[in-house]
């Protein structure tokens, strides 16, 4: 521990009583015309200065060092210089590309919204976002306008009201696909992006463009790195490693990058409820190449291959809930284990080849393939008490202090699913007198092979248990059955054209993109046409302004898991699901305590039609596929964005909700004694009544939701950093499954809140340069993290299990049954450390 604290002293000593010189320059535009209010900062340092009305700027630094200076502003973006000081000042005149502070904003913002709807993210905090998922780009998501999540082991959100599997991903314009028998968090794994090879984040929340495919809620576009040079690293934490790799080749035509994630979550999954042997092992390998035959001609391939194994062996756990005034403690003892098991194969090969300066043609084709297996069996005996409240004599508080009732269930899976997904498209881009015109044209064929077999046994004080057996002496019952094989081949053929321009009315500048795409699927013999505008407004009045207004038409026909229904059979002609998005945004750059900030702010409402109703169970969604409902989605996001500490990137966002949905043709039977209240006991009833439930919230009704991420570090030791992400959700709807849509309006009086913390300490920094020859210089980078997930210790839920209580007569209807309501909780408080280094 000494000498670790020796070499933090010595690294901040040498700079700290290193000879100071000065940085200096003016900042111009294309225009030649000087340029105020630009940050200039010395990268992973406190050294920053503002550009003065004539565009001048000084920064003092150490000598005999090589410095990357990032120019910033809110209004255009950033650029980055690498600037090599020795024991003399230097001037560095820098000219931006920008005509105008501001003029331009609607193009080059840097966390902001161009006329296509999609919100540009930095990728720079991906390495020092404190993320317990190893999902860093779905992290950042998460903390974004209109987005939510309440399970911090997964990469799946949720974008205004819709959910899971209405979010459309792109890694390089190829569509990417996720596995289907995940049922919850800690079976997930890693999402499909790895945070090593992001180059640029690409983010819509709605009202996007034609050439993305049929989806109704969001875009994630991604793009991954095209090497300037050899680079090289890896990171290794308590809970897994990273490593990777990048290069161009000496004649510049190859260039290629590579990642390894490694994830073992044993340390992790040991902060459950449940205790048990854990045995989770994540694994993938991703490559991305691409090679340029001429100046004209490159092909780029991307590749991946994962296995997810996730083996668990339950023993036990005991759970406190209820309210102040009524503890109860469910103990549960287990036998039985379950193996799942997700292999995934993926890769893309795309041909571009670029005509004239104006003229580009692309080919693009992409295959998907995964292996699916689900296998448990579990016994569970359980023991329902009542528990001592905290309030009575410290000696018993939490203990069991009267026994409610006994039981026990067996889970038994054997799901298996294989999926192929095939696809090939031609895309071409045109650009000519203010106007790109982009058109695409794209075949997919899907093969689904699912083996569906599990049942559920329940043992109630000596009784089998189903819907309609209460209760048998002389034969076993299964609680619920399901078993099914199902084999399907789909085609789907879509096209788009859509056309970005710009003019100006008056000195107001105008952008528009407006297109259309065309769809055919063969399931249903269904075409749909859908057009899609977004204008973005630039006013004369105020250049610190812009507005945004989109709206457009998203089909998503339906997939596999859409037309299952509970049983495991599948629906024909199913309609696809539709929303029309009307999307308004205002946007304004400005400047708090001399630094610049960007505030945005939208406001949409979303019809939908043809919905197929669902329940969520932690990532497991089961729909309703012989029903549909339409609904409606609205609300309002905000986020301030900026250097709240002079140097580096923070933000925060409030997200407000409301989304509402009314399933076709559904009712209920309500059962009145002679006092006209509602009862199940057959000697009571002297009427019957019939419910329509009306509109009732859909699954993702989370009506308010804030993200914060905030750097900081210590004034004089720059070298230290500290990352603070924080989650705040209300609490959304719920019900016990399979009892009906119009019963899962339960909210639990606990939010979704959780807080991260992150401690960077850069034992190396880029700007270091040793003399030649010097060990140290093969380094880029080197850093040592200090992670405290969950530091506030609050146990989230991911989601409910029921404990029935059956009726002990048979005088009583089985409309429903009551159930004590048992939370599935998620992680505790846990430390964790994480070393990287970056290699030159």
């Amino acid at each position: 521990m000494n000498k670790f604290l020796t070499i933090i002293i010595l690294f901040t000593t040498i700079q700290s009583f290193s000879q100071k010189v000065k940085i200096y320059g003016t900042i111009s535009n294309l225009n030649g015309e000087t340029v105020p209010g630009i940050t200039i900062r010395v990268d992973s340092s406190n050294i920053f200065a503002v550009s003065d009305p004539q565009g001048y700027y000084e920064l003092k630094v150490p000598a005999n060092q090589t410095y990357k200076v990032i120019f910033s502003s809110v209004s255009f973006g950033h650029d980055t210089l690498f600037i090599a000081v020795k024991d003399k000042s230097i001037r560095k005149d820098v000219s931006l590309n920008t005509s105008a502070i501001g003029l331009d904003a609607i193009y080059k913002i840097a966390n902001s919204v161009d006329v296509g709807g999609m919100e540009r993210i930095s990728s720079r905090n991906l390495t020092v976002l404190p993320d317990i998922s190893g999902n860093a780009v779905e992290t950042i998501i998460k903390m974004g306008m209109g987005v939510s999540s309440n399970n911090e082991l997964s990469a799946q959100y949720n974008v205004r009201g819709g959910n899971f599997d209405e979010n459309l991903i792109y890694v390089n314009d190829i569509q990417i696909y996720r596995p289907f028998l995940v049922r919850s968090g800690q079976q997930e794994g890693m999402s499909f992006i790895n945070p090593d090879l992001v180059s640029s984040i690409k983010f819509s929340a709605g009202g996007f463009e034609a050439k993305y495919d049929d989806k109704m809620s969001s875009v994630l576009d991604i793009t991954y790195k095209i090497p300037t040079q050899f680079s090289a690293g890896f990171g290794i934490s308590l809970l897994g490693g990273s490593a990777h790799i990048e290069n161009l080749s000496k004649n510049q035509k190859f260039s290629t990058i590579a990642g390894f994630r490694y994830k073992r979550s044993r340390y992790l999954f040991n902060t459950f409820e449940v205790s048990g042997d854990y045995q989770p092992v994540f694994a993938d390998f991703q490559t991305y190449s691409t090679y340029k035959f001429t100046k004209k001609f490159s092909i780029s391939i991307l590749g991946n291959i994962a296995s997810n194994v996730y083996n668990f062996v339950p023993s036990f756990s005991r759970s406190e809930f209820g309210t102040f005034s009524e503890r109860l403690m469910l103990n549960v003892g287990y036998d039985g284990q379950e193996k799942d098991k997700y292999q995934t194969l993926f890769g893309a090969i795309t041909l571009d080849y670029k005509i004239n300066n104006n003229l580009k043609i692309s080919l693009l084709s992409s295959s998907f393939y995964t292996n699916e297996a689900e296998k448990f069996d579990i016994l569970a005996v359980y023991s329902l008490n009542e528990a001592a409240r905290q309030s009575d004599t410290a000696h018993n508080a939490g203990d069991s202090i009267l026994n409610l009732g006994y039981g026990a269930y067996l889970k038994h899976a054997r799901n298996y699913l294989n999926a192929f997904i095939n696809n090939a498209s031609v895309k071409i881009s045109w650009n000519k007198n203010k106007h790109i015109v982009k058109s695409g044209l794209k075949f997919q064929n899907e093969q689904i092979i699912d083996q569906l077999s599990e049942w559920k046994y329940i043992d109630s004080a000596g009784y089998s248990t189903n819907a309609e057996h209460l209760f048998a002496d002389d034969k076993i019952y299964l609680y619920k059955s399901t078993k099914a094989s199902n084999s399907m081949i789909t085609n789907r053929l879509s096209w788009y054209l859509q056309d970005n321009f710009n003019f100006f009315a008056g000195l107001t500048k105008i952008k528009v993109n407006a297109g259309v795409r065309v769809a055919y699927n063969d399931y249903n013999d269904e075409v749909l046409i859908s057009p899609r505008v977004s204008t973005l407004i630039s006013p004369d009045w105020d250049k610190k302004w812009y507005f945004r207004f989109s709206t457009g038409v998203y089909y998503q026909p339906p997939f596999y898991r859409e037309i299952r229904k509970f049983d495991g059979s599948i629906v024909e002609n199913k309609h696809s699901q539709r929303s029309i998005h009307f999307v308004f945004g205002a946007y304004n750059t400005l400047k708090i305590w001399q630094r610049p900030f960007k505030l945005s702010s939208e406001f949409y409402y979303k019809k939908l039609d043809y919905l197929i109703p669902y329940e969520l169970d932690n990532l497991r969604i089961r729909y309703y596929a012989d029903e549909t409902s339409h609904g409606y989605a609205a609300g309002a996001d905000f986020k301030l964005y900026g250097e709240f500490v002079p140097g580096t990137d923070s933000w925060i966002s409030l997200s407000l909700l409301k989304t509402m949905e009314d399933i076709e043709g559904d009712f209920y039977y309500e059962y009145l004694d002679k006092e006209g209240n509602p009862t199940n006991n057959v000697y009571d009833i002297v009427d019957t009544v019939v419910k329509y439930p009306g509109y009732i919230p859909r699954p993702s009704d989370q009506r308010v939701n804030i993200g914060l991420f905030f750097q900081d570090y210590i004034p004089g030791h720059e070298n230290f950093k500290v990352n603070f992400a924080y989650y705040f959700g209300t609490p959304v709807p719920f019900g016990q499954p399979e009892q009906g849509r119009y019963l899962a309006v339960i909210r639990s009086a606990f939010p979704y809140i959780r807080g991260d913390i992150g401690f960077s300490f850069l034992l190396k920094s880029p700007q270091r340069i040793y003399p030649s020859g010097s060990f140290w210089n093969a380094f880029n980078d080197i850093w040592l993290q200090i992670e405290i997930f969950n530091f506030m210790g609050i146990r989230n839920i991911a989601a409910y299990d029921f404990v029935e209580i059956v009726p002990n007569t048979a005088n009583f209807i089985p409309v429903s049954y009551e159930a004590i309501v048992v939370p599935n909780r998620l992680t505790g408080r846990l430390i964790n450390f994480k070393f990287v280094i970056n290699f030159r």
